[in-house]
């Protein structure tokens, strides 16, 4: 079985990882370097706390990986188990937290629901602008950089041959089904071939003839020195209403994100978008992480930040299928690739050795919702 992997990000690797696990003949092809997508640029969140039963599946699966990688794969990713926190300022976010919660738990996922007092207990940095929160503890993130590294040494062993610098610009087709790639000219033989090429998989998706609504959405994240530290056992803290987050860094740092303007989110061309963050953003992204926590004050001082491509759905869902005979589409994660690539590469060997995934239940995750209108919104987005 020869496979073709398009895309040396993580969710290719991954893919790839798990293929040659099955006895698969697998070459990844990265036009670029490794991880010089959007793997590159994450902020590494590892976290089980989302809104959909298909996405909390995914993580539960990934955990498993990513909670033993080291002893697997030889590489220590920096895992870190600090929690996730989400808060609520209105009644009506409240009360989705409940919803959510109960799903979560339904899932053997033991989320906390707590009340305004509860969280200004456990989390007393926390601004007097909340009411509720959901905690896991045991939520976390970890260094994609690392990651990344852990299956790029682990492959060549298994037999994956890495080509960098080796842009697909055709997949070639015999009587309806996948014969092959074409590399810098030269026709590649596969069985196989599988789309994940993050912010790029769309141009993928369209050698093949596919169009798929994973459009590439620029977001933009610091690392700053605030004006109190922020101890490394606080959780990574989303504030759904606001847009913006925060997560501690080593001795005192923290990572602030979020995306704050629904109304100028343009696609982005994946090669030619601006990888530097924007002073307005900076500016708006301070003010709301100041009215989340008391770090935040005004001797916070900006050391660095850069700006990275989600592969955005309608849904924030990824597509994960076969979408044409000998044809794998891993794409469209909207900014939760990292997280789920483990999850994602299992699943990928599946549907080509089995020709149906078992791991986790992903008829949801098929392309065709979109014209059904049988969307599954995540609401947990940051």
């Amino acid at each position: 079985m020869d496979v073709a992997v398009i895309g040396g990000g993580i969710v290719g690797l991954a893919s790839a990882h798990a293929l040659a696990e099955r006895g698969a003949t697998v070459t990844v092809f990265e036009k670029g370097s490794l991880g010089n997508g959007s793997t590159e640029r994450s902020a590494g969140g590892i976290r089980r706390q989302f809104s959909t039963p298909v996405n909390v599946e995914l993580s539960k699966a990934s955990v498993d990986v990513w909670s033993d990688f080291e002893a697997r794969f030889g590489v220590d990713i920096e895992y870190r188990r600090a929690g996730y926190l989400f808060v609520a300022r209105s009644d009506p976010v409240a009360a989705e937290f409940a919803d959510i919660v109960a799903m979560q738990r339904a899932h053997d996922v033991p989320t906390e629901l707590l009340d305004e007092d509860e969280l200004h207990d456990r989390f007393p940095d926390l601004t007097d602008s909340f009411q509720a929160g959901m905690y896991l503890e045991t939520d976390g993130f970890a260094d994609p950089h690392l990651a990344l590294q852990g299956y790029a040494q682990t492959l060549p062993e298994a037999g994956v041959d890495l080509r960098t610098h080796a842009e697909v610009t055709d997949v070639v087709f015999e009587d309806g089904a996948v014969t092959g790639v074409v590399v810098d000219g030269e026709h590649f033989d596969a069985d196989f071939v599988v789309n994940a090429a993050g912010p790029w998989a769309g141009d993928v998706a369209a050698m093949a003839g596919i169009d798929v609504p994973a459009i590439p959405r620029r977001r933009q994240v610091l690392v700053v020195d605030p004006e109190t530290p922020v101890p490394e056992t606080v959780p990574l803290t989303i504030d759904l209403e606001t847009g913006v987050y925060f997560r501690p860094e080593r001795a005192g740092a923290a990572i602030v994100g979020g995306h704050f303007d629904e109304e100028s989110d343009p696609a982005q061309d994946p090669d030619r978008f601006s990888k530097s963050t924007d002073l307005e953003w900076t500016i708006e992204a301070m003010e709301r992480a100041a009215a989340v926590a008391d770090y935040f004050g005004e001797e916070t001082a900006i050391r660095q930040g850069w700006a990275g491509l989600y592969a955005v759905t309608p849904d924030h869902h990824p597509i994960i299928e076969e979408t044409l005979p000998g044809f794998v589409s891993a794409l469209g994660f909207s900014g939760h690739g990292f997280q789920h690539a483990p999850a994602t590469g299992t699943l990928v060997a599946e549907l080509v050795f089995d020709g149906h995934a078992s791991l986790v239940d992903i008829s949801r995750l098929e392309s065709d919702r979109f014209e059904d209108g049988r969307l599954v919104e995540e609401r947990n987005v940051a």
